[in-house]
């Protein structure tokens, strides 16, 4: 179980994480977006939309920084250990609690709007329920392990577990005497980066580049504005009609 968990579970849900991502974008292109329900109703959204993907954003920054980070690199910035345990403790509780405030108004509004309710698939059903369960997963486990004089270093077990995955040669001893609250989060975050093509999540590997480089969009002709003989700027040429 040990070896199934630690060191191949992550390489079958990266393989379903990029794998669902080329189907997606080939046979699903139009499909790729959160489908915005904005158009039923505005005023919860506005609060909680900013509310969960401030908080989501911060708790994955912060995931990264404990993961991928070496406690010498953190220690050649000056910052002590303790240090390190208190920001680990407030800031992800803080964000953490920020996501579940904002993911938790997000389901109630769409559970209570009948128009959002409809527009709502099976997958981003069971996708709600395993990112809840990620999220507070990790407040009680940090919760559980934690004080303000010291806490669970996951910094020399998780981490370096992590890290070897990279180096295709998974040191799954690492993971042995993890608490088990670390592994089940450890286990429901995995789940839920495998879930990532196949739900609204998606829209996380999108940024609207194009916009930077496309050209104005016409409205109107510019009539006479134009110089007689030169050809008109990018933007503006015609369209026929």
């Amino acid at each position: 179980m040990s070896t199934l968990l630690w060191g191949a579970l992550p390489y079958i849900v990266f393989a379903l994480l990029v794998s669902g991502l080329v189907w997606r974008y080939r046979y699903d292109r139009f499909g790729w977006t959160t489908r915005s329900s904005e158009i039923y109703e505005s005023r919860l959204l506005n609060v909680a939309s900013p509310m969960f993907h401030y908080g989501i954003l911060f708790v994955l920054v912060g995931h990264l920084m404990g993961l991928f980070v070496p406690a010498s690199w953190t220690d050649a910035l000056g910052l002590s250990e303790h240090g390190y345990h208190l920001l680990s403790l407030f800031g992800g509780t803080i964000t953490g609690l920020l996501a579940v405030a904002g993911i938790g108004m997000l389901v109630y509004r769409r559970r209570t709007n009948s128009a959002v309710f409809r527009a709502t698939t099976r997958n981003d059903k069971l996708m709600y329920v395993v990112l809840v369960g990620a999220i507070v997963a990790g407040l009680v486990t940090k919760l559980m392990h934690s004080s303000l004089s010291h806490g669970y270093d996951y910094r020399a077990t998780i981490a370096p577990w992590a890290r070897s995955l990279f180096r295709l040669h998974p040191d799954v001893g690492l993971m042995d005497g993890v608490p088990v609250s670390y592994q089940v989060h450890a286990v429901i975050g995995m789940v839920l980066f495998a879930l990532i093509p196949f739900t609204r999540l998606v829209h996380m590997f999108s940024a609207p580049v194009q916009y930077l480089f496309r050209p104005y969009i016409v409205y109107r002709s510019r009539g006479s504005r134009e110089l007689p003989g030169a050809p008109p700027p990018r933007g503006w040429e015609g369209v026929g009609s």
